[in-house]
């Protein structure tokens, strides 16, 4: 497994494979990696000749100076991790790498209602900044394929459209892969490690309660919907719900009602103490 850490080495070495006519898949990642990035892994080799993943803890993408300090970070374990899982290549870029000034650090991209709602509304800026480091990553990999996790939902819509509307002349194909989850339900996540263990226990009502709303949602509105989800998640006194919301698929409309004949997608986010946690699970897929 070849790892770089410059942004021209690495682009001159993928240019000379694909000029061999090998085809490229792309995982990027901000590490503590686990058996949901390792699914992605599995996924781009099954798709391509050659997988590259990348390691950055992206801070233009923290609102929360607190949570980009407390971010796990383990590169050693990351390396060790990909090169058991058959990663071919490792870009592993400083921040100064990606952003050499600051005018490499503010957006250029106009998403609409999709950086409005959701992570958008709780987390400004997140997207501008996830959009940017994205950006620049496929500029420098151009991948044949990228892939991303359901369980930043809102993110792969982000980036699919980044890549279809303004990044189109790489000709990127981006797919969406299943969330991968714990014995107990939990979505896998960076960020379940900073879980002390009655948390962690706590965190698995967000999934049991998904699971329970997706069997039973049309038995109520969607207002009462909503306080149904919160109110069981809320009982506990380690969770905070943030927003419980149900949108389409892919067009991120707020539904309100179930007559809708899109793909209804029920997204959350809830604190567990200092940790933040998101998940999602269809409810129809009409």
């Amino acid at each position: 497994m070849e790892v770089f850490e410059k942004a021209d080495t690495v682009s001159k070495f993928i240019d000379k494979l694909k000029a061999e006519g090998k085809k490229i898949g792309f995982v990027p990642t901000m590490g503590a990696l686990h058996r949901g990035h390792l699914s992605l892994i599995e996924a781009a080799r099954k798709d391509n000749d050659i997988v590259v993943a990348s390691i950055f803890v992206n801070p233009t993408q923290f609102n929360n100076p607190n949570d980009l300090k407390n971010y796990p970070r383990n590169l050693d374990r990351d390396l060790k991790l990909l090169e058991d899982n058959n990663c071919d290549l490792v870009f592993t870029p400083s921040v100064l790498e990606i952003y050499p000034d600051e005018n490499s650090k503010k957006s250029e991209y106009h998403f609409g209602k999709i950086v409005e709602v959701m992570e958008g509304k709780f987390r400004p800026g997140h997207f501008d900044g996830v959009a940017n480091v994205v950006s620049r990553l496929f500029k420098i990999i151009k991948p044949d394929n990228a892939y991303f996790g359901q369980k930043d939902f809102q993110q792969y819509i982000l980036i699919k459209t980044l890549a279809d509307k303004y990044l189109s002349d790489l000709h990127i194909q981006v797919h969406r892969c299943p969330i991968i989850r714990e014995k107990d339900g939990l979505a896998m996540s960076s960020r379940n490690v900073l879980l002390n263990p009655e948390q962690r226990k706590s965190s698995a009502l967000i999934a049991k309660t998904l699971f329970w709303a997706k069997d039973n949602y049309q038995k109520y509105t969607v207002d009462e919907l909503k306080k149904q989800i919160a109110d069981k998640i809320n009982a506990d006194k380690n969770l905070k719900i943030e927003y419980i919301e149900f949108v389409s698929d892919p067009e991120l409309d707020e539904i309100s009602n179930w007559d809708s004949e899109q793909k209804i997608v029920a997204c959350i986010a809830v604190q567990v103490g200092d940790v933040r946690l998101i998940d999602n699970i269809y409810l129809s897929l009409s």
